[in-house]
């Protein structure tokens, strides 16, 4: 019995460490997450303005089985509330700032700063630099499309960029958008009158962003990655002036995204378990003002975007 009573209590006291262990390892992931989260959210958000910027430059639908083929550009301007934000140690469980209470540190694209996080698990102490942004105020999105008409004056358009590296930023998309033009239901509308549309996209956007390693103990961490699934849904005005056309836009986004979280270590597959119940859908609404000059076959797009983020798109369409 004296035997089986101090297995017993060996046995307590072995899954009480696990426990305890485990505990530590759980509040570790939920720091981490924390971290994550407010590194990757603005990334998430201007995601939305570059994949649903450039759709379409026109209320007037293309003339049925008339194809048109773009190659598009997208300047994306970061503004600097969100380049950075402010965490403290209130909000921590395991990790601490060193050597401070609080301190400004960069989200996806900000610049790197002399910040350090530290803590213990399982006994190990460790420290870590804060998450390095890209450091950029612009990030650029190529990509190309092609468009047809439809019966019923409508447009059917298909958009495409394979995975393109540009420094540390990994951007991919693929996605179809629909425009439908009003002014057939219009009794006395003219083909020179002011022309109105209505216009939806959904768009697979991946983007990713490389740092320098960090080393929590239970993972190295060394990009996050963000899939976003996202919808957009405007309506359209323009007005053509022989070869020169003015067009504004108003319209909605709404974007339902995951965070990815890469590297290596035990406890990476752990962070990305709870990243996964940490995707969040996020609307928002933007504004488009732009002009199109228009050649024999051909047509030059320039197109302004701003909401939360100010967006330029620049676009040649070739008219088959």
């Amino acid at each position: 019995m004296k035997y089986l009573k101090k297995f017993s209590i060996l046995f307590f006291l072995l899954a009480i460490t696990k426990v305890s262990a485990q505990n530590e390892q759980d509040q570790l992931v939920r720091d981490v997450l924390l971290l994550a989260d407010e590194f990757a959210k603005p990334a998430a958000s201007a995601a939305a303005y570059q994949a649903n910027s450039g759709w379409f430059t026109s209320a007037v639908a293309l003339k049925k089985w008339q194809f048109e083929v773009s190659v598009n550009g997208n300047a994306m301007f970061v503004p600097k509330s969100q380049q950075s934000y402010t965490v403290s140690n209130t909000r921590f469980q395991v990790l601490n700032i060193k050597d401070r209470s609080s301190a400004l540190v960069p989200t996806a694209f900000g610049k790197k700063v002399d910040v350090q996080y530290e803590g213990e698990v399982f006994g190990n102490k460790f420290e870590f630099d804060s998450f390095e942004g890209i450091d950029k105020e612009v990030v650029i999105h190529p990509f190309i499309q092609l468009a047809v008409g439809l019966p019923y004056d409508v447009e059917f358009a298909f958009r495409y960029a394979p995975e393109l590296t540009i420094d540390d930023v990994a951007v991919s998309t693929i996605g179809f958008g629909l425009k439908h033009n009003l002014n057939q239901y219009f009794k006395y509308s003219r083909e020179d009158d002011f022309q109105f549309a209505v216009s939806g996209a959904y768009n697979i956007f991946d983007v990713s962003y490389a740092f320098q390693p960090v080393d929590i103990s239970i993972a190295e961490l060394d990009v996050v990655e963000v899939d976003a699934n996202l919808w957009m849904a405007k309506a359209i005005g323009s007005k053509r002036y022989g070869n020169f056309e003015v067009f504004g836009a108003l319209g909605a986004t709404n974007s339902n995204y995951d965070y990815i979280m890469g590297g290596s270590g035990s406890g990476l597959n752990d962070i990305n378990t709870a990243l996964g119940r940490l995707g969040d859908t996020e609307t928002q609404f933007k504004g488009d003002i732009g002009f199109n000059v228009y050649a024999d076959w051909f047509k030059f797009s320039t197109m302004v975007t701003a909401g939360k983020f100010f967006n330029l798109n620049m676009g040649l369409h070739f008219r088959i």
